[in-house]
Formats: C-alpha cells, sequence, structure tokens
C-alpha cells in the first residue's frame, strides 16, 4: 500500500507521516531526506527540479513491490508529481491513497513554519513568504483531506487508519 502525502510546509505532515510509518509499520519516504541528499552529495548543483521526486518513485515501488507499505512524505503541489505517485503504485501492482494535509488557521501555519527547525542536517526550511509563494495546484483527484489547525497527531493517524481498515487495505488497527 501506497500511502501518499502531501501539503505546504509546516502544515504537519512529516509529524504524520513518521507516526503512521511507525504504527504501520512501513517505510517513511521522506523527499526532503532525499534532496538534501542529493546537493550533499554534489549531484545536483543548481535546481533540483523534479530529481528528488523521481528517485523517491523509485524507492517507493521498489519497497512497494516486495510487500512493504510506504508512506511518502512531500508537498507534492502539482498534479505530475501526483500522478508519479499513483503510478508508482500501479507498476508495483499496489493500491495507493492520497492525503492531503492543510492547516486552515493562517496565524497557527505561520507560527509553525517560523517556529520550525531542521532535522535534516544542511536543510534550509522555507521561510513563510516563501510558503506562500509556492506553486500549489488544486487537486482533480478523491484524498482524504486532514486539517491539522483542528485535528492532532492521533486522531490524523485515526482518519487514515479507519480509512484502509474501511477500503479493507489493511486489517486491524494501528
Amino acid at each position: 500500500m501506497l500511502i501518499i502525502l502531501a501539503g505546504l510546509p509546516g502544515t504537519g505532515k512529516t509529524t504524520i507521516a513518521r507516526e503512521l510509518a511507525r504504527r504501520l509499520p512501513a517505510v517513511h519516504l521522506r523527499i526532503d531526506s532525499i534532496e538534501q541528499a542529493l546537493h550533499n552529495a554534489g549531484v545536483l548543483r543548481d535546481s533540483i527540479d523534479d530529481a528528488g521526486y523521481r528517485v523517491g518513485y523509485g524507492v517507493a515501488e521498489d519497497n512497494l513491490r516486495i510487500g512493504l507499505t510506504v508512506v511518502a512524505d512531500s508537498v507534492n503541489p502539482l498534479s505530475v508529481t501526483r500522478v508519479g505517485w499513483r503510478d508508482a503504485a500501479r507498476r508495483a501492482g499496489t493500491r495507493f491513497v492520497d492525503v492531503e494535509i492543510v492547516c486552515t488557521d493562517s496565524a497557527e501555519h505561520r507560527r509553525r513554519v517560523e517556529q520550525r527547525v531542521a532535522d535534516i542536517t544542511g536543510h534550509r526550511l522555507p521561510t513563510w513568504a516563501e510558503v506562500l509563494a509556492r506553486e500549489y495546484a488544486r487537486w482533480d483527484a478523491e484524498r482524504i483531506v486532514i486539517d491539522t489547525a483542528t485535528t492532532d497527531v492521533d486522531a490524523a493517524v485515526a482518519t487514515v487508519s479507519s480509512h484502509l481498515q474501511r477500503t479493507g487495505a489493511i486489517g486491524g488497527s494501528f
């Protein structure tokens, strides 16, 4: 199963992704980590474009093919990136679910962005202005939407878990 998390920086994606991966258990595949590793290796000196996503799709597909559940953690801002994750699941012959993480309280979202501390060595976090300016396309597909302005991590994990159980993607609870 591929669980595809998406949302702007500072909405709580990584916090939720880590907890989902821990409870399932699943592989936590974080695009920020991949992109920073590519930068650190000197592979990409300028714009990273979609290189991190392309690596992520391949790693996800490899893990899905051997029967592991993968939680993909990325901004996933455009239709093309969203289709890329879904295609990786299809090529691996597994199911997927899209989960959009939002924070509708703009003051809280801004506070989170401005107070975050990087947990990846060398990673530069975006400013609030950069988050606001970021391209983020409207969704054209069914998805679970979790608003972290009103939902804590446990409730977010329970929402995804409930959906996975209802659709038969997983059995039991976590």
